[in-house]
This record gives C-alpha cells, structure tokens and sequence, in this order.
C-alpha cells in the first residue's frame, strides 16, 4: 500500500519548510488561501475527480436544529458502493491497514458504506488569521514538545515534519469553548454494554471571562470532565491544565474521587496511564484519538495518500438512533456510518529507545482539511496490529467547527472496543456559547463540581 504523494507544488513548500523545522516564509504562507486552503490543505480535488476541489465549506446556513441537534445537510446522499471482506481487496490501495484487520477479524458483519467526498471543513475568519500567523511565527521547542509564538488553532498549516503534523491535531480548532454531555460504553463480546455519562467542558484561556494572557500563556487549554452515571462512579471529576511549552511546564492534572471526597495530583492522567471509567480498554492518550507531550515517540511523516475515512457523520449521530441501534457486537452498527474519500497524512510514531508506552508503534492517518486524526492503528511491542481507532467525523456547522459523532478504539485481540463520545440520546448536542472564569478550573473548584 503505497501512500500517494503531495502535488508537487505542496511537496516543494514542505521541504522547503524542511530546512528551518519550523517556521515559513512569508512566500510560502502566501499559498494559505491559494493553492492551499486557509489551514493548510490542497484546495484542488484530485486528478480523477473523485475528491472535490475545497471551495469554502459548509456555511452556517447549510442545515437548521431542529431538536437540540443539526440536521443532515447530505440526507438525501446514497451510498456509491460497499467494502466488504469480499471485495476490499480491490480497494487495498484506499484502505487503513486497520480497516483490512478489520474486514478479518468480523468478516461476517464488518462494512464500509463509501459516499461521495464532501468537503465540509470550515473554521470562523479569525481562526484563518491565526493560522497564517502560526505559519510564519510558530516554533517547536526543544525535543518537539511545546510551542513558541503559536495562537490560536492549527499550529504549523505547512508542516515539515511529523512531529508538526501532531501539533496539528493536537492545537486544531475545537471551538473556543465548549460545554457537552457525551457517553462512553465498552461493549462485551456478545454486544452487552452498559453507558457511562460525563459533562465535560473544554475552554481556552482567550474564552475564559477573566482572561490574563500573562498568567495563562503556557495553557493551551483547561478541561473538565464530570461523571454522572451510573451512580457508583457519579460525582468523580478529572480536571486537566494542558499546556503549550511542555519542557517548561508539564500537563498538570488532578481528580476529586466522590468516596473519599478528596482532591488529588493525577500524574497517571498521561501516556498510558489508564482511561477514566473505560475498562482498562483504553490509555489515557487514546482520548481525543491521541492528547498529549509527543515525547515519547519518534515521528516519521511519511506523506500524504488518499484513504476511505468516516466522514459527515451525522446519521451515526443522529438523535433518532438510540444507544442500542449503534452499539453492536465486536463494532459499531456500520449500516449507520459514513466513509469518504479523502487526503490524508500519514505519519509513524515509534516509541525511542529509551522510553516506554504499551504501544511501541502507531500509524495515524489525519485528515487535510480539519487536521483531525481520521484513523490510527496501534501496534504492541511484538509488532502485532492491537487496537484499531476511528473518528466518525461531524462537522458542526453551524458553529463553524469540525469534530466526531463518536470515536471508537477496537482491540483486535480481545474481541472487544470502546465507543466514546456519542450524545444521541441526550438533550442536546454541543454547547459552544459556554461562559466559564478561571476560578472554575482550579482544583479548589473541584469538590464542589463533583457534589452528587
């Protein structure tokens, strides 16, 4: 499976940008808006028509909310053909080797619906302003773990390197805050699960109302996670400090445990220190696809190629669909998913020599237009293909921020997967107009959060 290469006149930019490991020119960061769009991705389709030129996104006005949620501005799309263990063969060259593990592992019941591709990814102007000035201004600390003179969103839209290309992920838009009820379920072989509601809210320092960029210039972002069911874990709440410069200031994390009811230093809350209420089936850098200091790792960019990723999500999380509907035995209830063709990056992560994480390797493959991983495959330390993880992408237009309907981390071996990040069933979907001040991010603030 050979990755198709950038377009020649991206490739040039890249390697150029190559010489420096940072920061571009202002020639080069001309081409944001151009041939690039505004956040780095090749506006042109591909040479066979089969992924469309970028012309913009989906506006605002693009769907209505009808029910807390927004509508499916590709309802009336109908699949153009389905991958299967019976013919993905002819497919291998668009295939994750996840997705070939996973036609094996459940060749029975494992699909993928393939839609047309539909560009969807738009970002508010001044997240575009950023980003150009990320292209120019923007520098990796020493080791490639924090920033310098990065703001806002996408921190290297013309990357060098695949350490870039994960700060991407990592610094992407997500809104400026957010406020969202989101569950979790680990399903047992046999289809049975049980859900595991939070209330977390993400909020950067820009949104907070007291905003003191001298004080909160090292944070990248504050985020709360409450747990409200089932009731032997309710009122347990992990606060986290994530910041820029990860050299001169470590993640900062601590949980207030409702039993005890006590505030503690969560120093587990990184690597593969285990996940919060998740079974043991995943680490703590699975959330978010991949979070986190890239340290660890050595990171090879091994290019771009075009691959079927989930995609315009929004029947998988549709509130029409129960729990039940989408959790199934072994994945997903792939009848309800969405893939396209897209571009993405491929880039390699190898655990150094002289660190350690239960999962030695990982292949991630992340999406051109939202810079959102889309696919990674996770490996032990016997090379062998252990967990296989997907974002269901959606993109909330009318807030003009791309994310997931859901995330799923299947385990090969076990027969077993973890679904996080599903709201079908709740009230509403995100709430971006969320307010907050510092002071709700402190640890002193998080007894009371956690009162039952």
């Amino acid at each position: 499976m050979q990755p198709t290469l950038l377009s020649s006149a991206v490739l040039a930019l890249a390697l150029v940008a190559g010489t420096a490991s940072a920061a571009v020119s202002d020639q080069q960061a001309a081409e944001l808006g151009n041939s690039l769009t505004p956040v780095g991705a090749e506006k042109a389709g591909n040479t066979a028509g089969t992924i469309p030129a970028w012309t913009g996104g989906l506006g605002t006005d693009a769907g209505s909310v009808e029910n807390g949620f927004l509508t499916n501005p590709y309802a009336a799309d109908k699949p153009l053909f389905v991958i299967t263990a019976d013919n993905y063969e002819q497919y291998a060259e668009n295939l994750a080797p996840g997705h070939v593990a996973m036609f094996k592992r459940y060749p029975e019941t494992y699909r993928m619906p393939v839609y047309e591709s539909r560009r969807s990814v738009a970002m508010p102007e001044d997240v575009y302003k950023a980003t150009a000035q990320n292209a120019r201004n923007t520098q990796l600390v020493e080791g490639g773990n924090g920033l310098e003179n990065y703001k806002l969103a996408n921190a290297f839209p013309i990357p060098a390197d695949g350490v870039e290309v994960i700060w991407n992920h990592i610094t992407r838009y997500r809104g400026g805050s957010l406020e969202r009820v989101v569950t979790q379920a680990t399903p047992q072989v046999n289809g049975s699960f049980g859900i595991v509601r939070f209330v977390e809210q993400y909020v950067l320092p820009e949104a907070l109302t007291d905003y003191d960029p001298e004080r909160m210039d090292n944070i990248l972002y504050y985020f709360k996670q409450r747990v409200t069911d089932p009731g032997r874990l309710a009122g347990n709440v992990l606060l986290v400090h994530e910041t820029v410069n990860q050299v001169q200031t470590p993640r900062m994390a601590w949980i207030y445990n409702a039993g005890q009811r006590r505030v503690r230093r969560a120093p587990q809350v990184s690597y593969d220190g285990p996940g919060t209420a998740a079974d043991g089936m995943r680490t703590s850098d699975n959330l978010d696809m991949y979070n986190g200091a890239p340290d660890r790792y050595e990171w090879e960019l091994v290019g771009k190629k075009e691959l079927y990723i989930p995609y315009n999500s929004y029947n998988l999380g549709s509130p029409e669909h129960q729990y039940s509907d989408v959790i199934k035995a072994g994945h997903l209830n792939q009848d309800l998913t969405r893939y396209e063709l897209h571009r993405v990056w491929e880039v390699v992560a190898t655990v150094k020599p002289d660190q350690r994480h239960i999962y030695a390797k990982r292949q991630f493959f992340i999406d051109e237009d939202s810079w959102q991983a889309a696919h990674i495959d996770h490996y032990d330390a016997r090379g062998t293909m252990w967990r296989v993880a997907e974002a269901h992408a959606l993109h909330r237009y009318n807030a003009q921020v791309p994310g997931f309907a859901a995330e799923t981390l299947y385990d090969l071996l076990a027969g077993r997967y973890l679904a996080m990040g599903m709201n079908n069933e709740e009230s509403q979907d995100y709430n971006y107009g969320f307010r907050a001040s510092a002071n709700e991010f402190t640890p002193a603030a998080l007894r009371q959060s956690g009162v039952r």
